[in-house]
């Protein structure tokens, strides 16, 4: 991709608000996102970032957000700099495709609207994995963990013991259909 289909693609995809900073460096700024699209100094390669979140949110999803590198993200990467998590695209800028282009920029903008919302999910099943293990290490039914945690909620060892009984009602049912989800595939 040459630098004026670089620029045309983005305005193509953003109309006005793309903004050129240097030359071989744009930048699009919105309400919801700031992406930057940089050309390296001699031209071969380009690289499109866009801010996720503060690396102070996403600490206690470090494993997953690795893991999504390796699973998820297709093309695009997550990477930290300046304390900050960044989806990250590379690529050879004399063989990119203004399709791949396009489809690359989509793909960072999923990453910032879910946020950690996939690596939360992620975490929280890896978790719910764990229980299950447990559980049936302990030779419990579904049934049997259901209770226990029925009563870890009641005595206040899990969640708030002065929550209303139709929200630990709620959490309850929700923890039993993730259990139920998961409990065949847990050896």
């Amino acid at each position: 991709m040459t630098p004026e289909n670089i620029a045309s693609t983005l305005s193509e995809l953003f109309d006005t608000t793309v903004n050129a900073v240097a030359p071989g460096s744009w930048q699009v700024e919105t309400p919801e996102f700031r992406l930057l699209v940089l050309l390296s100094d001699d031209g071969s390669w380009l690289r499109v970032l866009l801010p996720i979140i503060p690396i102070q949110e996403a600490q206690p999803f470090f494993e997953q957000l690795l893991e999504a590198n390796f699973d998820d993200t297709h093309a695009c990467r997550y990477a930290l700099h300046q304390n900050v998590v960044w989806g990250v695209f590379q690529h050879f800028s004399d063989s990119l495709t203004t399709e791949d282009f396009k489809d690359a920029i989509s793909k960072l903008l999923s990453l910032h609207k879910t946020g950690l919302n996939n690596v939360f999910g992620n975490l929280v099943e890896s978790r719910i994995q764990l229980i299950i293990k447990a559980a049936k290490q302990q030779g419990q039914t579904l049934e049997a963990t259901m209770q226990n945690l029925d009563r870890f909620y009641a005595e206040g060892m899990m969640g708030d013991i002065d929550e209303s009984p139709e929200a630990r009602s709620s959490t309850l049912t929700a923890w039993r259909r993730q259990l139920e989800r998961l409990w065949d595939e847990v050896a």
